[in-house]
């Protein structure tokens, strides 16, 4: 501690005045011991208050240093830096990844890489978007029992489908639709009845061997959807006309049914397949493999939905050379059908069709006269759903006009699902039909009534793609000949779907 000078009394009296005075207090003047101790209070302070400022000069003198003395360490740091970025900047020039790369190039590439591959898929699948494909084969095998000379017979048919939507005009949906078809085998076809025992037959016809098997562009055709009416709101369109044209099998437009129209899983025989009239009968009209040109208008109405209806006109090459294109449309096969989709028996679904045609290039039933001639006649189809499994379907066919084997068929029958078993992909299919000879033919060959079918078939579901079905047939009266004998077929039909 400093020492204290020798205060002389008269100071201190001044001192004691003065602090009398600032206190605006008349008081007895303070002691010399009073103001000794005051002093030594104000020294004190004065000394705490130099060590602070003391401390506070070696830091600010500290501060100002430090910069000086890190600076080469800051300068390292932003070197390193500056030459980490440039690393990443030559890294992210070249597509390609190295191990001598940063690690953040190779993440940033491989996520590039992965978004690339990601977009390009959804590219595709955008590209792919409606579009559809499938292929089936279907192999048979059967064996006949009441025909003399007659063996067993093996076939195959394989069908590959696709169909590609087209870009919209406007509101106007677009599709092309190509169908390819190779087979060997014609079956049991060449048994004498009127009916033809196995419709999965198949052989490409123009005087190729047996032993060829050559793919055929079964159809290829373009179908546009136009919402009615021209010009309204799409969403709120309830009528569409469709219009299709090329080569075609007109028995997908016309005369369908639900239970019975696929041979390859259903009924084989081709009086349950499609009208007897215009399949078996052969006033169709399409060419050596089944298929023609054509075009068709159709109408759909869908304001009473589920009950619906559609009226579809058919024009297809037909004859001889009509049918394969030696020929333009010049006499086609005309075709009318008007179709509804009701809910009758408690809203079960049910589709009924009636139908017309006019085949001006059909042939006499003798095939000593020649020339053609023009068949006229009318059918319907219908399938009724009669309960959760079960389907009852029916074909009427009557010629009006023409000169022909037989001029009213008239087939029945159901198919059961498997539910009832407990085996619920499987199905039992019944039918039997009615072939009534035209009195022309019973004129010229003494033929009887008329020809008598019946089927039965079990669908057995192996796989989802996989299925085996065990079939039998009975056909009497062969060719409406009531002293012939009844023919009996047995068959095992394996299909496989993709």
């Amino acid at each position: 501690m400093r020492a204290l000078p020798q205060l002389q009394p008269k100071p201190l009296a001044l001192a004691a005045a003065l602090l009398c005075g600032a206190s605006g207090a008349v008081a007895a003047p303070p002691t010399q011991a009073e103001l000794i101790r005051m002093l030594e209070k104000l020294n004190q302070r004065v000394e705490r208050l130099e060590l602070r400022n003391a401390d506070l000069e070696r830091e600010l003198r500290d501060s100002r240093a430090l910069p000086q003395a890190a600076q080469p360490a800051v300068e390292q740091r932003l070197q390193t830096l500056e030459q980490h970025q440039e690393r990443i900047a030559k890294g992210l020039e070249n597509d390609s990844i190295s191990e001598k790369e940063p690690e953040l190039v190779s993440r940033l590439k491989a996520v590039e890489m992965q978004s690339a591959g990601m977009l390009a898929t959804a590219r595709k699948m955008g590209a792919l978007d409606g579009i559809s494909a499938g292929l089936s084969l279907t192999t048979v095998a059967h064996k006949p029992y009441g025909v003399d000379g007659a063996n067993s017979e093996l076939n195959y048919r394989a069908d590959a489908y696709v169909s590609l939507p087209l870009a919209r005009v406007g509101d106007v949906e677009q599709k092309v639709f190509a169908q390819f078809r190779l087979g060997q085998g014609v079956g049991l076809n060449d048994v004498p009845v009127f009916s033809r025992p196995n419709a999965t037959a198949f052989r490409l016809q123009g005087g190729l061997r047996a032993d060829d098997s050559v793919a055929l562009l079964a159809q290829a055709w373009y179908q546009a959807d136009i919402p009615l009416p021209f010009g309204g709101f799409k969403p709120r369109s309830k009528e569409t006309l469709t219009v299709n044209f090329g080569k075609m099998d007109p028995f997908v437009f016309f005369d369908q049914n639900a239970a019975a129209g696929d041979e390859t899983r259903q009924f084989m025989n081709t009086v349950f397949v499609h009208n007897p009239l215009l399949d078996a009968g052969g006033d169709i009209g399409v060419d050596a493999n089944g298929f023609a040109p054509g075009l068709r208008l159709s109408y759909n109405n869908v304001a009473g939905k589920p009950q619906t209806w559609r009226v579809s006109l058919g024009v297809f090459g037909a004859g001889e050379k009509g049918s394969n294109y030696e020929r333009s449309l010049t006499s086609p096969l005309l075709m009318v059908q008007a179709e509804t989709e009701q809910r009758m028996l408690d809203g079960l679904p049910g589709s009924y069709r009636i139908y017309a045609w006019s085949n001006p290039q059909a042939t006499h039933f003798d095939t000593s006269v020649g020339g053609t001639e023009r068949h006229t006649g009318w059918g319907v189809s219908a399938d009724q759903r009669v309960g959760d499994n079960v389907t009852l379907f029916g074909r009427y066919g009557q010629q009006m006009q023409g000169h022909v084997r037989f001029d009213h068929a008239l087939t029945l029958g159901a198919e059961l699902n498997g539910s009832y078993w407990s085996r619920g992909g499987d199905s039992l299919g019944l039918a039997a039909g009615f072939l009534k000879t035209s009195r022309a033919y019973r004129d010229a060959t003494g033929a009887g009534n008329g020809e008598r079918v019946a089927e039965l078939y079990y669908r057995y579901r192996i796989s989802k793609q996989f299925e085996l079905s065990p079939n039998m047939q009975y056909i009497g009266n062969p060719l409406g000949d009531t002293g012939a004998g009844a023919i009996k077929m047995l068959g095992l039909r394996a299909q496989l779907n993709y």
